[in-house]
């Protein structure tokens, strides 16, 4: 039951992904429709029962071929975004947001001007993405180039916080935690391999 499962699962991937490749491929072809339609200014086109015409520009020719340079970068990031795996690919967000932002314009506006007053929609886009893959940059430099796990560290503290938290039932055990103490705060405050080798050597004789 479960190999079946993953095979269909496997075919769905693999029709979606080659949908994906199927759509890049042609995208070239797509961006030159504009040059068969008409170029009268009043003429106009239906496509799936919805007419469209030149919607403030030259003619319908000139308005689909604006459209085509949003509505193409605009899917091709999308599939960027929602394939890709790079640690940085929240920051796609942002030319997503900006195309999406010059589409709606573009076809809601009725100014006479485009990509104009769009990038400040763009304002608080960039204030929650930009920060976000920072912090994601700053945690894979503190892991990979300094060394410093974070995780890790919360770890080591956690269990700081309950060694102190823990109470000794018998007379060994708080001689053990007492000498485990002392030597935590020598090492802590003289750090040099001689006084804690002398240290483990007193402690030993003890």
């Amino acid at each position: 039951m479960s190999n079946n499962s993953d095979k269909i699962s496997a075919s769905k991937k693999i029709l979606i992904e080659s949908i994906f490749v199927f759509f890049i491929a042609i995208t070239p072809f797509l961006y030159k429709v504009y040059d068969y339609l008409p170029k009268e200014p009043d003429a106009t086109i239906s496509i799936f029962g919805l007419n469209i015409g030149s919607n403030g520009f030259a003619d319908v020719s000139t308005y689909i071929w604006f459209l085509s340079g949003k509505i193409i970068p605009l899917i091709l990031l999308l599939i960027w975004f929602f394939s890709s795996k790079s640690w940085w690919y929240h920051i796609l967000i942002i030319p997503i947001a900006m195309y999406a932002f010059q589409l709606f314009e573009a076809v809601f506006s009725e100014d006479n001007y485009v990509d104009t007053q769009n990038i400040f929609w763009l304002l608080p886009v960039c204030a929650l993405v930009i920060p976000f893959v920072y912090y994601i940059r700053l945690r894979l430099i503190d892991k990979y180039v300094n060394g410093i796990d974070l995780d890790a560290m919360e770890a080591e503290l956690k269990m700081l916080k309950e060694k102190k938290s823990y109470k000794p039932t018998t007379d060994e055990e708080l001689e053990k935690l007492k000498n485990n103490t002392l030597f935590e705060i020598i090492n802590r405050k003289l750090s040099t391999r001689r006084i804690e080798a002398w240290f483990q050597q007193f402690q030993n004789n003890l």
